[in-house]
């Protein structure tokens, strides 16, 4: 919700687009906690669904990023973008942390990983981001 809100603020693309993928973690951690111990179908059907959604987002992602790249927006606050890319990038990291001591190797908690893996590459991207639209 912070995220969200002080993108949609400093006019973030980046940031609303973490945000939006953070929320969908959630829902990915959510299902994956209700897969845990069933069988494995149901949990190949959960990290699949997880990767349908992280796809959705990033059609939604790419949509707006061809607006912004076509003028029809103003640039964003670099010092915001920075800064809450920074405290996202230490929960995604925690979450990465907590999730691979897990050691699992169960389809829905690897995707979950992936995911979160990909978060901690996404916060650097928009911190580096940041740093370019301040250049």
């Amino acid at each position: 919700i912070i995220e969200a809100t002080t993108g949609i603020i400093s006019q973030s693309m980046g940031l609303v687009a973490d945000s939006l993928d953070m929320l969908a973690d959630a829902l990915v951690y959510g299902m994956s906690l209700m897969a845990v111990g069933t069988t494995i179908a149901r949990q190949q059907k959960v990290a699949k669904l997880s990767g349908y959604l992280q796809i959705s987002l990033a059609v939604l992602g790419l949509i707006e990023v061809i607006k912004r790249f076509m003028g029809l927006e103003t640039p964003p606050d670099f010092l915001v973008m920075i800064v809450i890319s920074f405290i996202a990038l230490i929960a995604n990291t925690a979450s990465l942390w907590l999730l691979q001591r897990t050691k699992s190797k169960e389809a829905h908690i690897q995707a979950s990983v992936i995911f979160s893996a990909n978060d901690v590459i996404v916060n650097i991207g928009v911190i580096v981001a940041g740093l370019l639209v301040g250049l």
